[in-house]
């Protein structure tokens, strides 16, 4: 089953997607063309993709499956909680990660989002 591409990852994605970066502006692109399908069970907010591939031109990062953008979570005082990913398989988005490096802390993308947005 399919979703459209809820706010909290599409948020996350604008931020983590550099617009001047020749990749990540390509990557930017497939983003309308992406829907979820399906979400990690821990609740952490980790998303996989499902992309329309014939409309969307394939983005320069490489072959195989590469980290396209990476951001860490950081709390306000500058510890770091964790961190989120997204990875491109032969250039399309395929999914978003959220790692926790919290023992403390439930590090989830609501709180990637929030972080990010600082």
């Amino acid at each position: 089953m399919t979703e459209d591409l809820p706010p909290d990852v599409a948020d996350v994605l604008d931020a983590l997607l550099d617009a001047d970066d020749p990749v990540h502006a390509a990557l930017r692109a497939q983003v309308s063309h992406l829907s979820v399908s399906g979400r990690c069970t821990c609740g952490c907010g980790t998303a996989y993709f499902d992309l329309d591939r014939p409309a969307v031109r394939p983005a320069a990062s490489g072959p195989g499956t590469v980290v396209a953008a990476e951001a860490q979570i950081l709390t306000e005082a500058g510890d770091r909680l964790g961190e989120v990913l997204a990875f491109a398989e032969s250039g399309h988005l395929s999914w978003l990660e959220v790692c926790s490096w919290s023992d403390t802390v439930e590090v989830t993308l609501a709180l990637a989002r929030r972080t990010l947005r600082r």
